[in-house]
């Protein structure tokens, strides 16, 4: 099989997906980030590597991010938002957690691709990354990888265009990002 070709079909299938976020969840969703004293972080598997990438990148804008689990996680609170990624909605764990932060009244937003799914019931906001999922549902984005890589590269993307984005709007010299960069590598 041809590289250019394979990278070709991902890269389109990426920017497909992208192009397909809703711009007002987007808005909704960076408002309740710089709402929020801290940000969490929950999902499992390459999902939560995404997000990980994404709560490393919003602590060097200066956002306090924390991933459910982490030896150093503080306590959520009502002024808290707790950001769950799975793109059925269903996965057992991220489900457990979000009931959880809205026992303590935190914002709950849901990234995921199915809009009618557990997680609904604990969410405060849902961003649609429309591709398909384990549920195999209608109006999915098809994909050509295996199983849901679609939806975890969408995920890291959004992340970096949220960070893009504050990064403009916050008028952030971006050179200066680098003191909030780890530096006992």
């Amino acid at each position: 099989m041809n590289y250019n070709q394979v990278q070709k079909e991902i890269t389109e299938e990426i920017s497909n997906t992208l192009g397909q976020i809703n711009s007002e969840s987007i808005a909704e969703l960076l408002s309740e980030i710089k709402k929020a004293d801290k940000v969490f972080f929950v999902g499992v598997g390459r999902v939560l590597l995404s997000l990980k990438a994404v709560a490393k990148r919003l602590a060097h804008l200066g956002v306090k991010t924390y991933v459910v689990g982490q030896i150093t996680e503080p306590a959520i609170t009502e002024r808290d938002l707790l950001i769950v990624g799975s793109g059925s909605g269903e996965t057992g764990f991220p489900l457990i957690i979000a009931k959880k932060a809205k026992q303590y009244n935190a914002k709950v937003v849901h990234i995921g691709a199915n809009p009618d799914c557990s997680m609904k019931e604990y969410s405060d906001h849902f961003v649609r990354i429309p591709v398909s999922t384990k549920l195999q549902l209608a109006n999915e984005i098809p994909s050509v990888q295996p199983m849901t890589s679609l939806f975890e590269q969408s995920l890291l993307l959004l992340g970096d265009t949220l960070a893009l984005m504050l990064i403009r709007e916050q008028d952030i010299d971006m050179p200066s990002l680098w003191e909030y960069h780890a530096n006992l590598e």
